[in-house]
C-alpha cells in the first residue's frame, strides 16, 4: 500500500496531469462502465476504467489487473504493460 502525505499525493496527481489527458467522470462513463460490468463480468471499478478508456476513444488500456487481450466493444484492447514485448 502506498502511503503518501497528502502533498506528496497533490505532487503526483499535478504529475500525471501534466503528463495526461485527464477526464471528468461523467453520467456518460458511469453508464459505459456499468454496461461494461454487466456484458463482460469485471468488477465496478475495472469496468469504470474501461468505460472511461472507451468514451475517451483509446484503443488500448494498459493494466497488469485485468485479462490480457481482453477486446472490449471489439475496439479497446486490454494490456498487460509487464507482458514481454506487449506494449
Amino acid at each position: 500500500r502506498l502511503r503518501q502525505r497528502l502533498d506528496e499525493a497533490g505532487a503526483f496527481l499535478a504529475g500525471i496531469r501534466r503528463l495526461c489527458r485527464v477526464g471528468d467522470l461523467t453520467v456518460e462513463t458511469h453508464v459505459v462502465g456499468r454496461a461494461v460490468a454487466a456484458r463482460y463480468g469485471l468488477s465496478i471499478y475495472d469496468a469504470m476504467i474501461v468505460g472511461a478508456a472507451l468514451v475517451a476513444g483509446c484503443d488500448r488500456l494498459l493494466s497488469e489487473d485485468m485479462q490480457d487481450g481482453l477486446v472490449v466493444e471489439g475496439v479497446l484492447t486490454v494490456v498487460n504493460p509487464f507482458r514481454l514485448g506487449s506494449v
